[in-house]
């Protein structure tokens, strides 16, 4: 079947975006801010000034780590079955992460998440079929900050079979999480085998790595983790204000993770991703949810499909403040582009406020948009042995209704996305008997209903015990003597 495409890059010119970042490696180079890391480096040949922790990387270096660099992998879910592929042309996505806010679609104000928010988040979205794995989507605020990260993979575990995309704020907590993980398969040989998380880790733009970030990329590259590189170039800031300028730092800064990586472990799996922005001159802030922001991300995808490497991008979210019409265009064209450019990891159904708030609400009504873009990608085709439409006419005639037809009846829940209740397509009279309500309250409606009909969480007691005292233990280290309950 023919499979509808997108591109932002003639072809002929990805080489030379791919020279000058080769050449940035070389010189200015890349700040590491963690010593063994420039260490590493240093052995492998680069570059190494040790005062002003820079690093240039040669060109030969680079092609080796993407040579040694997997083309594909897989995330596991709970029982060990191949869910999230990462690598060609899979397309799948994730609610977005790390929000500190939490929109109340009752009272359209912001507050700080609990447990019991996150919990909600996670059985849902455990329950939609649009999401392909969990992400560790906010920040609750009722344990220690220090714990934050930890504590948001072990709920995500606790609540949801589903691979998770994560990330660690410190080195401290990425050894605690790594714990967390092998709880759920065993052994590291078996989680290795089976990875059921990916981790993010993000360069400070322009070209820097700091302690933490160069620490987890190699703690994680030696213990087979798959980490997720989330560049975020500021074009007009933090990169060059054209976006095929922007686009190049966004490459180098890749390319840069790569090599540290791969030289802390070749063959270990690795993602070429990002949320690449624009800089908005006029306000001063950084909007996700650009139309710009999301031509940056189609085009790194299609510079790392080029070099048959996986790919990921923050695509389906939105800068306004609300779920409201802005909302809707930004996720819908972002998603769409993400699919047709065939990025294999979407992150950020949910997100609000250029990813400061995450709203459950949208996060459903996110779903549709993803069965949209989906449905596109695959494109209008054959569908089987015959003609496409003369046998069918001829058996109806001039006049006649496919209504009843045993076609009809048998393909039209696979030609037609089954659309939940919140999208609006009753007649006006149904509409207003139905109290007049318009997508949120829809999709806040659909929200109650899903948790009414959840079915109770059903977990390997043995896991969750093992789950539960792991981060028990980082808690009372923290002060915190009894965890939040989850129910």
């Amino acid at each position: 079947m023919f499979r509808p495409r997108v591109q932002f890059l003639d072809p002929a010119i990805i080489s030379q975006i791919l020279e000058e970042a080769f050449e940035i490696l070389e010189n200015p180079g890349v700040i590491f801010q963690w010593q063994p890391a420039l260490e590493l480096l240093a052995d492998f040949g680069a570059d190494v000034n040790f005062e002003t922790l820079n690093a240039r990387l040669p060109r030969a270096l680079a092609e080796r780590a993407l040579q040694t660099a997997p083309r594909e992998f897989f995330l596991y879910d709970a029982a060990g079955k191949p869910t999230v592929r990462y690598g060609g042309d899979a397309i799948q996505f994730d609610p977005g992460s790390s929000a500190l806010w939490m929109y109340d679609s009752v009272t359209h104000e912001y507050r700080a998440p609990t447990t019991r928010d996150f919990v909600r988040y996670a059985r849902l979205a455990d329950s939609l079929n649009a999401f392909d794995a969990l992400a560790t989507a906010f920040i609750p605020a009722d344990v220690p900050g220090e714990m934050g990260d930890l504590y948001r993979l072990y709920l995500c575990l606790r609540c949801s079979d589903k691979p998770v995309v994560t990330g660690a704020f410190a080195v401290e907590t990425m050894s605690v999480m790594r714990e967390l993980l092998r709880a759920t398969r065993g052994d590291d040989a078996a989680l290795q085998r089976k990875p059921r998380a990916v981790f993010d880790v993000c360069p400070t733009p322009p070209l820097q790595w700091s302690d933490n970030t160069s620490a987890n990329i190699i703690e994680g590259a030696r213990h087979f983790i798959p980490m997720e590189f989330v560049a975020v170039p500021l074009a007009g800031a933090a990169a060059p204000i054209t976006l095929i300028g922007s686009l190049t730092q966004h490459i180098a800064e890749n390319l840069s993770g790569i090599v540290l990586h791969q030289c802390a472990q070749p063959g270990a799996p690795v993602v070429f991703g990002g949320a690449p922005s624009i800089f908005d001159m006029r306000m001063g802030v950084t909007p996700l949810g650009a139309l710009e922001s999301s031509m940056l991300s189609c085009a790194a995808a299609q510079i790392a499909k080029h070099l048959q490497l996986p790919t990921h991008g923050y695509l389906g979210l939105s800068d306004t403040k609300l779920p409201d019409m802005q909302a809707g265009w930004e996720t819908g064209m972002s998603a769409l582009l993400g699919a047709l450019a065939g990025v294999n990891m979407m992150s950020g159904a949910g997100l609000l406020d250029s990813a400061a708030a995450f709203s459950v609400e949208k996060m459903i009504a996110d779903a549709e948009i993803i069965a949209m873009a989906r449905k596109t990608v695959e494109g209008i085709g054959p569908v089987g042995a015959g003609s496409f439409a003369l046998d069918a006419l001829r058996a109806v005639g001039p006049g006649g209704t496919f209504l009843d037809s045993a076609q009809t009846f048998e393909r039209f829940r696979l030609d037609q996305i089954q659309h939940s209740p919140i999208v609006d397509r009753v007649t006006r009279r149904t509409w207003l008997a139905q109290g007049q309500k318009d997508t949120i309250a829809r999709a806040r409606a659909q929200r109650e209903k899903m948790e009414r009909e959840l079915p109770p969480r059903a977990m390997d007691e043995h896991v969750a015990r093992a789950l539960d005292e792991i981060v028990t233990r980082a808690a009372r280290a923290l002060g915190m003597e009894q965890l939040p309950p989850l129910a």
